[in-house]
């Protein structure tokens, strides 16, 4: 079979091919991003609990392509006030938390009487004139009425089980919850991490509960925490930050701080905690 393509037509064959090429080297075009910086805000962490010392993280913001290391402001005057005439200047003495595995800079000197009902605040101030302040206020405890486990039907040394704990949600008011299992300690981070709001069972018994992912012998801290509204929305701002993290498909999510004049949480906790061994 012969060649159906004369001389003169393999020349401009390659003649449009090497344009071709030529053009598509032009599409390509550097662009420098500018990264916009903003000034550096304070950012705080404080969830304080009934009969413990307060501790508070206090760092700062930094420019998006920093370094990791935190920028730990040591000129911060922290102040926690509540009923009562609480009120306290907190040390600013860094340690390190062993059963919740946290970091802190400032701590109290003396343990925070704190009901159901009552409400705190804060106030975090550095020579530079930067100032966050804070409320909080303490839930009503719910108590976690049962804890169990229920094995699935494989055979012995397969079997998994899953955890379930039940409570009765309050009438007549939005509620927010966070349930989570630890193993073995609280300073690990969780094995079950999660929030819900209680719009479709209001006033009804809850359950809360587990895939089957749990072994005999597992030792389970199983721990509910009844939250106020601005720390349910900070928990889920935090969340959606995360999966929007790196994923080209998600939108940005911001951080939506308890917290005014910077970034962060000041909450107090109300939780009902129960231990648990996978027999």
């Amino acid at each position: 079979m012969k060649n159906i393509l004369t001389r003169g037509m393999w020349r401009l064959l390659a003649l449009v091919l090497l344009l071709g090429a030529v053009s598509c080297e032009n599409l390509q075009q550097d662009i420098d991003v500018v990264i916009p910086t903003a000034p550096a805000q304070l950012v705080v962490e404080c969830y304080l609990e009934p009969n413990q010392r307060a501790q508070l993280t206090v760092s700062e913001t930094a420019p998006y392509l920093s370094s990791p290391i935190p920028v730990v402001p040591s000129d911060v005057t922290v102040v926690i006030s509540g009923p009562n005439r609480q009120r306290e200047t907190l040390l600013y003495n860094p340690g390190f938390n062993f059963i919740t595995g946290k970091v802190y800079t400032h701590s109290s000197r003396s343990r925070l009487l704190i009901r159901p009902g009552d409400v705190f605040t804060l106030e975090a101030k550095d020579t530079k004139g930067r100032i966050v302040t804070g409320t909080a206020k303490m839930p009503a405890t719910v108590p976690l009425d049962t804890v169990e486990f229920n094995f699935n039907d494989r055979p012995v040394q397969q079997r998994e089980a899953i955890v379930l704990g039940r409570f009765r949600d309050p009438l007549a008011t939005l509620d927010f919850y966070r349930f989570q299992i630890h193993r073995d300690s609280i300073s690990q981070n969780p094995e079950v991490d999660y929030s819900i709001e209680d719009r479709l069972n209001e006033g009804k018994e809850i359950t809360l509960g587990t895939s089957y992912e749990f072994i005999s012998g597992d030792l389970l801290i199983v721990t509910l925490f009844h939250l106020d509204q601005p720390y349910y929305r900070f928990l889920q701002s935090t969340q959606n930050a995360r999966n929007a993290n790196g994923n080209p498909f998600a939108q940005p999510a911001a951080i939506q701080s308890t917290v005014q004049g910077g970034i962060g949480v000041f909450t107090i906790l109300s939780y009902q905690r129960r231990s648990l061994v996978i027999r």
